[in-house]
């Protein structure tokens, strides 16, 4: 990408799309293209059509996703699949219809099979059975990197995917059912600090391991990416390190300064056992990731506390 290359990031306004842009803003891009929901509804086919055709991005990084955790997931499989799906398909296909030279699609570790062998590499996916309690995204999820994929074996397009591990940072979502792990131990813990409380309880039994990447070290191997890697397999964003969610509980209570009791409830469910990505490919190309978990905890937090109004997402 040149300086002043045209970039479109769908999804700004999310945590890793709003990372992205300032990822780019560091590095003194100056073209960057962006549109809120309210100005371009990504699953209206038409609106998005209309969108490529006006603004003709030479580049584009697809971030926009309808997310959420184990809860949002279980309620919410249809509106999950078809919200992703016809987003992903709307944008990508707008891009090879206009010329976009180079896409960057952002999926998620959950395409990976529930059992896959650990650490888990970009060729294990459809080799097994998915989580359950997150199918329907990843089935989207999986539609868009393989539509990517098959752009590029059909039409010689340069399109990539990068599947990022369980990622944390500032702007992200700490609404109390449809947050993620990380944001959501965040606000329970601040909240139970707040009101005084002798304990909180977490779901599950605390067991399943699971890796963590600041969201900024993500934009930066976005970037990275776009500029040094062709090729039709992803590539695994993470810092091949994992912890138990209990050892994150206690990490987060510690970061938070809640000295209360952590309690388990054992008839909730736990998610896959273990999500640990094997990143030797994004290695091998020249990018680590750079924030550590407490110190990335830290950052999070505040970020949290410096922006009540997301508490009420």
């Amino acid at each position: 990408m040149e300086k002043n290359s045209k970039i479109y990031v769908a999804g700004h306004k999310g945590m890793v799309g709003s990372a992205i842009v300032r990822e780019l803003e560091r590095q003194g891009y100056t073209n960057i293209v962006t549109r809120t929901h309210k100005e371009l509804d990504l699953t209206r086919q038409e609106a998005v059509e209309a969108f490529f055709e006006a603004e003709k991005p030479e580049y584009v990084f697809l971030a926009a996703a309808k997310v959420g955790g184990i809860v949002a997931n279980q309620n919410a499989l249809a509106d999950f699949m078809y919200d992703n799906m016809i987003l992903e398909m709307n944008v990508i296909h707008a891009a090879w219809k206009n010329g976009c030279k180079k896409l960057e699609f952002l999926g998620s570790s959950c395409i990976y099979p529930r059992l896959a062998p650990q650490p888990m590499t970009e060729s294990c996916l459809l080799t097994g059975e998915l989580e359950k309690t997150n199918e329907a995204y990843a089935l989207a999820k999986i539609s868009g990197l393989k539509y990517c994929e098959f752009l590029n074996r059909q039409y010689g397009t340069d399109y990539i995917s990068v599947m990022p591990t369980n990622l944390y940072g500032p702007n992200d979502n700490y609404h109390p059912e449809h947050s993620h792990v990380l944001p959501a131990l965040i606000r329970r813990f601040h909240e139970a600090k707040e009101s005084g409380a002798e304990s909180v309880t977490c779901w599950g039994d605390g067991s399943p391991l699971r890796e963590f990447l600041y969201v900024d070290d993500l934009a930066n191997l976005c970037v990275f990416l776009m500029n040094n890697y062709s090729g039709n397999e992803t590539v695994n964003a993470g810092t091949g390190k994992e912890l138990t969610i209990k050892q994150l509980t206690e990490l987060v209570a510690k970061v938070v300064g809640y000295k209360g009791r952590i309690l388990w409830d054992t008839s909730r469910p736990n998610g896959t056992p273990r999500k640990l990505l094997d990143v030797s490919k994004a290695t091998a190309l020249g990018w680590t990731y750079m924030t550590e978990l407490e110190d990335g905890i830290r950052l999070a937090y505040q970020d949290f506390l410096t922006n009540p109004m997301r508490a009420e997402r």
